[in-house]
């Protein structure tokens, strides 16, 4: 027993300084894929000492925000577009550190089998916010639906639509409410992790489908001034691996596509 209760006191020391080493920050996400990939990642960081927890948000406005006031450490919800635009008109200093999956949007009706059917002065919506609104625009606009002003880049607003042969009137809506928009208009451009919360399938049920290549790959966020502590390497290799990736393909089926 001498020589046995010195080994069990290091371990025990061991196990205390590796859970006292462990460090635990806060994700905010959007409910859906980005929460699901999320929970994959967790047990792969959590083996290198990191532990995640997750903070589901409802829209697209509030992570950035709790991010830059330090209420989160990190977010992963939005695309280099999006977060340039919520740099530029509310001064965050948030930066990307890592590159996650692509969502390619959708158009979906319950009223049309094809956009074509769509008659002449039908109500589409499109999300509220310049970013996923501008995207499904230039959605249109490759379909040959619509045609823009030159020189628009990946912020188009309908003020840019230089021709409309159908006359579509669009409706803005806040993302997160476009699947319960449905009902009233005869299409809806619908993010894909709210397109799947509604029981839509982003594979099957859109009319039209945006190009997945593209500008806007997700992306892992954090605040500029965190952006080089060793965390941040081990949430993005963690993230960055093939049991996540295999996750993805294999949970979402083509709906969600890994950039990495």
């Amino acid at each position: 027993m001498s020589f046995r209760l010195p080994l069990i006191l290091s371990a025990v020391l061991a196990a205390w300084s590796a859970a006292a080493a462990a460090e635990t920050i806060k994700i905010g996400v959007t409910p859906g894929p980005h929460a699901q990939i999320l929970e994959a990642v967790k047990p792969i960081a959590a083996k290198q000492g990191l532990e995640i927890q997750l903070l589901e948000f409802s829209d697209y406005v509030v992570p950035n925000a709790a991010l830059d006031a330090g209420e989160i450490q990190a977010n992963s919800f939005q695309n280099q577009p999006y977060l340039d635009n919520q740099k530029a008109d509310r001064g965050y200093k948030i930066e990307a550190v890592g590159l996650t999956v692509n969502f390619p949007i959708g158009v979906y009706s319950k009223k049309h089998k094809a956009f074509a059917d769509i008659p002449e002065g039908g109500k589409v919506s499109i999300p509220n916010d310049p970013t996923n609104g501008g995207r499904v625009l230039l959605l249109l606009r490759d379909k040959g639906v619509i045609k823009l002003k030159d020189g628009t880049g990946f912020k188009p607003t309908v003020l840019d639509i230089t021709e409309n042969p159908k006359k579509l009137k669009f409706i803005e809506v806040d993302a997160a409410q476009a699947p319960r928009a449905l009902d009233d208009v005869d299409a809806a451009a619908i993010n894909t992790n709210y397109a799947t919360q509604a029981g839509l399938d982003p594979v099957k049920d859109p009319i039209l489908r945006e190009d997945p290549k593209g500008p806007y790959v997700n992306l892992i966020a954090v605040r500029t001034a965190d952006k080089d502590k060793p965390w941040v390497k081990v949430l993005v290799d963690s993230y960055h691996t093939p049991e996540v990736k295999e996750f993805v393909l294999t949970k979402f089926k083509g709906a969600v596509l890994p950039s990495w």
